[in-house]
């Protein structure tokens, strides 16, 4: 069977480098991919927000499965073109329908399902340009940190935690009178500030049953530390040491359970992954969001710990029988070691030679996301570039080779945090 998967970061890179284990997967196609994802499938030069270009390739190269890997493509509902297409809706796709997307397609909307299905979350409101005076008059009363959300897509960065009104009230004018992200910022949720360590759980559902996945850590910050601004995701860890029985039991029952039926209430009609980041807060799990596919940096570091045939799961998925598939987790630790261009996540500058790859050792896995090969040379193009995984008996040592891996990948004022797992230090498994 062709597999064809959407988008282009290191997210995906590492989808076709499981994906390619399998041996009912006959090609796998990445578009556009990257020059990493060109290892483990062929490039397609497509234009992924152009639906009836992707259309035509899908029928051109007798697709069978689509994987969407992109939010954006979600959001912009290309599970409902394909499912509308008499020649395409034959297409297997994972990832769900517009409606459920919204999920993450909205803040708003994330927040008013959470509360609507007793969901566990922050206390919130979300204000537009035209309430901006209420909007002002909530932040001089409201307690601080506040968390002050983008109500749209934003690429990992449409977060902000305000320590101060002063701070609060510059984000707000940022966001809905300048624009700052665009159409993203023309509505922000405003919600309380939950203290905690954050986690995040993943699954593969089809609004019924479920298959959970190992459940990871992502650093957003781009400083050591976890100082300065959210990025889309500085590294990994998997498992996470708090996570035992019982946390999850709660996770089962106070956040998944009540999802699933809101998911079938709302007739979401739901077939794909759903990432839920939350807080752990003296030992009980809020919901800070949804997101509608894997996470990145999070894939890089779970999908080498599971050793089941990812093929076989998504067939599950379509045939509805996750209720009998039996994943296999390997046990060990796999921590993940993002590379990014210097100023990212503000202005970085593209085009500089990567060197230094031929050193990293053959059991740490590499997975590009922002690069491109020209005239023969491995160039950045992004402001995340290049992840590096490693997987141990323990956190340390995988951190250890994650961390040299990292160090012998170069080019022109490169970064990566070397504290990356440094919060997890101490905490019993």
């Amino acid at each position: 069977m062709n597999v064809l998967i959407i988008g282009s970061g290191a997210r995906e890179h590492a989808i076709a480098w499981k994906l390619s284990q399998s041996e009912y997967c006959e090609k796998v196609f990445v578009a556009p991919g990257n020059a990493g994802t060109a290892k483990f499938g062929t490039t397609a030069a497509v234009d992924i927000h152009n639906f009836n270009e992707l259309a035509k390739f899908a029928t051109d190269f007798d697709i069978m499965m689509l994987v969407v890997g992109s939010e954006n493509s979600l959001v912009e509902g290309i599970h409902d073109y394909f499912q509308s297409s008499e020649y395409l809706k034959h297409i297997l796709v994972v990832g769900p329908k517009k409606a459920g997307a919204m999920l993450e397609g909205s803040k708003d909307y994330c927040k008013a399902f959470l509360q609507k299905y007793g969901i566990p979350t922050a206390r919130y409101q979300t204000f537009t340009e035209d309430t901006f005076k209420e909007a002002a008059s909530y932040l001089r009363d409201h307690s601080y940190p506040a968390v002050i959300k983008a109500d749209g897509l934003a690429a990992g960065k449409g977060v902000i935690i305000a320590q101060d009104y002063e701070e609060a009230i510059s984000v707000l004018e940022d966001m809905l009178r300048n624009k700052r992200f665009g159409s993203a910022s023309s509505k922000v949720v405003i919600e309380e500030y939950l203290q905690g360590i954050e986690v995040s759980v993943f699954i593969l559902t089809d609004g019924k049953d479920y298959v959970l996945l190992p459940e990871a850590k992502d650093y957003k910050r781009i400083g050591e530390g976890d100082t300065g601004l959210n990025t889309g995701g500085m590294g990994a860890v998997s498992p996470v040491p708090f996570v035992d029985d019982a946390f999850m039991q709660k996770v089962k029952d106070r956040v998944i359970a009540p999802t699933l039926r809101g998911m079938q209430e709302e007739k979401m009609d739901y077939t794909g992954f759903l990432f839920i980041g939350l807080m752990n807060v003296n030992g009980d799990p809020y919901v800070i969001e949804y997101n509608v596919r894997l996470g990145d940096p999070e894939t890089e570091a779970i999908l080498p710990r599971i050793k089941s045939d990812l093929f076989e799961l998504f067939r599950a998925l379509h045939e509805h029988k996750l209720g009998e598939f039996k994943l296999e987790i390997d046990p060990r630790t796999a921590t993940t070691v993002f590379l990014v261009s210097g100023g990212y996540p503000e202005g970085f500058e593209k085009g500089k030679e990567i060197s230094g790859l031929a050193q990293v050792p053959k059991d740490v896995l590499v997975f590009h996301a922002g690069t491109k090969e020209l005239n023969g040379k491995l160039l950045n193009n992004g402001g995340r570039v290049i992840a590096v995984t490693a997987l141990a008996d323990t956190m340390d040592e995988a951190l250890a080779k994650a961390n040299a891996a990292a160090e012998a990948i170069t080019w022109d004022d490169r970064y990566y945090r070397r504290d990356i797992g440094f919060d997890l230090r101490g905490i019993p498994a």
